[in-house]
């Protein structure tokens, strides 16, 4: 793997949390992602399922684990099931985990095959009355016509035993995920580091006539020589108005002198993520109107982050945060107090220049699980990400950094990421 071993205890923690909110004399099955196909012999890079892999450290395909806390038998308490290395396997796509690699990674101590799954599982049902499956239930899933391991799993179980009843692992890793481990936020800090040592990289290569795409290879170059796994994202690379497109990534347009550049990005570390955006000038000096814009989105930063504290709801947070905006976009004198008190409240004016929310979790996933109807707690690690876009001057604009929710407030994880005009000037211009 390219990141560092992770210590197993972060993930006996987990099952062991995991397992307390299980249901009497129940059993969980958790099955690693399928590995996605392009075309002809062709395969997509693996990613883990989450829940596996944060109950297990596991980040290998075709594994499933198996939780029975109240097994009679102590050794199927947990059982994990890994594929089988083979020569032919060997010679084509090197080894796979051993038994006893796996035991070390995840500490679970009874490793399987994965052939003896089917066998296994029949003497657990026989005790079990619960069995747990997983699903992707995230609130923001893009679904296709298209069957997932997770999909199949279910089905089979279904049919194999009928009788028996079914919950959801999603029931309970939503409320466990959204609270961060030491070990977590460490590696949600790396991932941040690696991040803003390829932001330096991006501003020291920016020129009049670049590539958004040769930008986006300057983050690529570093990610990969500092072990990130991949991007957390697609990342987006939007100079001039193509910042106005929130999702905008093609990134194939020149950067053109006198535009500015909104880079939205992150570095995916050990499974964890990064989510950063900032916003410079191509030519190494925010225009006049560049340096409102961005001031006005940077003071909504400011302010906005300090509503990121416990007992917070995210609605009320959301609303607060777009009456900042609000306020910035009269100063910039995009909206009026005339439109404000005659707009329709269920579209408020100032969605015509920023349309989007600015909070959501972090973590395993960009847009971590978790409930947004539960206020704001200690340990949860949040977004904060205003944006102001005004497509008929071409410019857009939006900043973004990551917090880490604490007793009494917040802690910027992204501060290594420079964000003041005049510190992005001067490293634009050394």
């Amino acid at each position: 793997m390219r990141y560092d071993p992770i210590p197993s205890a972060l993930f006996i923690k987990n099952r062991e949390r995991f397992t307390a909110l299980m249901r009497p004399n129940s059993l969980a099955i958790l099955v690693a992602n399928d590995t996605k196909h392009t075309n002809a012999d062709d395969v997509m890079g693996f990613a883990q399922n989450n829940d596996l892999f944060y109950l297990s450290g596991i980040d290998q395909e075709e594994s499933i684990l198996v939780l029975y806390p109240d097994a009679h038998k102590e050794t199927v308490k947990e059982v994990l099931f890994i594929t089988e290395t083979n020569d032919h396997i060997k010679t084509w796509e090197g080894e796979k985990l051993t038994k006893e690699q796996a035991k070390k990674i995840s500490g679970v101590a009874e490793v399987k095959l994965l052939h003896e799954f089917e066998k296994a599982l029949q003497s657990f049902a026989f005790e079990a009355d619960v069995i747990y499956l997983g699903h992707n239930e995230h609130i923001k899933r893009v679904t296709f016509d298209q069957e997932t391991r997770q999909d199949r799993m279910i089905a089979w179980c279904k049919k194999k035993y009928p009788l028996h009843q079914y919950d959801r692992v999603a029931k309970i890793t939503r409320q466990l995920r959204p609270i961060k481990s030491e070990e977590e936020i460490t590696l949600i800090k790396e991932a941040i580091a690696i991040s803003a040592r390829a932001f330096d990289r991006v501003l020291k290569a920016t020129k009049p006539g670049i590539k958004e795409y040769e930008l986006e290879a300057e983050i690529t170059y570093e990610l990969t020589k500092s072990g990130a796994k991949r991007h957390a994202f697609l990342p987006i690379v939007a100079s001039g108005k193509n910042a106005c497109a929130l999702h905008y990534n093609t990134n194939d347009h020149i950067c053109k002198d006198g535009d500015m550049v909104l880079l939205d990005f992150g570095a995916c570390y050990a499974n964890y993520n990064a989510d950063n955006t900032r916003c410079f000038p191509v030519n190494g000096k925010f225009s006049k109107r560049q340096n409102e814009v961005y001031s006005a989105v940077l003071g909504c930063l400011k302010e906005g982050s300090k509503l990121l504290k416990p007992g917070v709801l995210p609605a009320d947070y959301e609303k607060d945060m777009a009456k900042l905006v609000e306020t910035e976009l009269l100063k910039l004198e995009l909206i009026t107090e005339a439109e404000i008190e005659a707009q329709d409240p269920s579209a408020p004016a100032y969605k015509k220049y920023f349309m989007h929310g600015t909070a959501h979790h972090l973590g395993l996933d960009v847009h971590d699980v978790g409930l947004y109807s539960k206020p704001f707690a200690p340990g949860m690690v949040l977004t904060c990400e205003p944006g102001i876009y005004i497509p008929e001057e071409g410019i857009g604009c939006r900043l973004e950094n990551d917090y880490l929710i604490t007793e009494d407030g917040n802690v910027n994880l992204s501060e290594a990421l420079p964000i003041e005009i005049g510190d992005i000037e001067a490293i634009m211009n050394c």
